[in-house]
């Protein structure tokens, strides 16, 4: 099957409401298990051609990165994509930039939570420790606040900021982009830093990382290499388990349109020209 015959079928696919999972509109599309990309969707939602477009965009990403085997759950990731280009459109993110940090705090701090990813390339940069606040709880943390002092880790998605030298060494700002959720991130000092107790030797000794007072700390080791990576109005993405959470940069509709702003006209092109 060529590589035309395979973008036929996919605008084909989208005006029949069909998803289509493996493909990618810039530089990932993934031709090796072509069988598998078309499934249809049982469901009376009938879905827009940049809607189908952008899942498979997702998928192939997902796929190709193979997130999955590393413990990144698919519907953290598709949130964390979803706010990474809501935010593109909406605030000041790198334009050369395609990275994207996502740490997920509905895993234990035990687990490998934090992962840096590059969506234009399909390529898992980095997976690591990343510890939660005091306040938050024990190894699974359940508990978030925007409040100074709470000791507590905020949810949402941040902007990075600038480097600077503190009580940790080497550290990167952050700046909360979710109102009444992390926007007081800079104002608490939440920021990326490395700590000793973010460890093998730690988990070790007890059975969880050390915890911080809100900042997402890492292994001291790897603070340069994660700085550097991630450095300079990237996105970073906090999940959590917490129902109250809500963002405006997850707009799903948003993200597809920005992604695919003439599907729907190119699916139209495409069905007469086939016609």
């Amino acid at each position: 099957m060529n590589k035309n015959f395979f973008k036929k079928s996919i605008l084909l696919s989208a005006a029949l409401s069909i998803t289509v999972i493996g493909s990618n509109p810039n530089s990932v599309l993934n031709f090796k298990n072509l069988e598998k990309t078309v499934i249809t969707v049982h469901s009376n939602k009938t879905f827009s051609a940049s809607e189908i477009l952008y899942s498979a965009y997702l998928t192939n990403i997902y796929e190709t990165a193979n997130l999955y085997a590393t413990g990144l759950n698919a519907e953290v990731f598709y949130k964390a994509v979803t706010g990474f280009y809501n935010l593109k459109k909406n605030a000041p993110v790198r334009d050369d930039s395609s990275i994207i940090t996502i740490v997920d705090f509905n895993q234990p701090s035990h687990s490998k939570r934090m992962w840096i990813i590059d969506l234009q390339n399909a390529n898992l940069l980095m997976n690591t420790w990343v510890a939660h606040g005091q306040g938050s709880g024990e190894d699974m943390p359940n508990q978030f606040s925007n409040i100074d002092s709470s000791h507590q880790s905020s949810l949402g998605f941040y902007l990075t900021g600038e480097i600077y030298l503190g009580k940790h060494g080497r550290s990167l700002r952050l700046d909360g982009m979710d109102a009444s959720f992390n926007s007081n991130a800079r104002q608490r000092d939440i920021v990326i830093h490395g700590a000793d107790y973010v460890s093998q030797q730690m988990i070790n000794s007890c059975g969880r990382l050390g915890r911080s007072f809100g900042c997402p700390a890492v292994a001291p080791e790897l603070t340069a290499s994660i700085i550097n990576l991630i450095k300079d109005k990237t996105v970073l993405f906090i999940n959590g388990p917490d129902s109250r959470y809500n963002s405006k940069y997850l707009d799903q509709d948003f993200a597809a349109n920005y992604l695919f702003p003439e599907a729907e006209a190119n699916v139209h092109g495409q069905l007469q020209a086939m016609l």
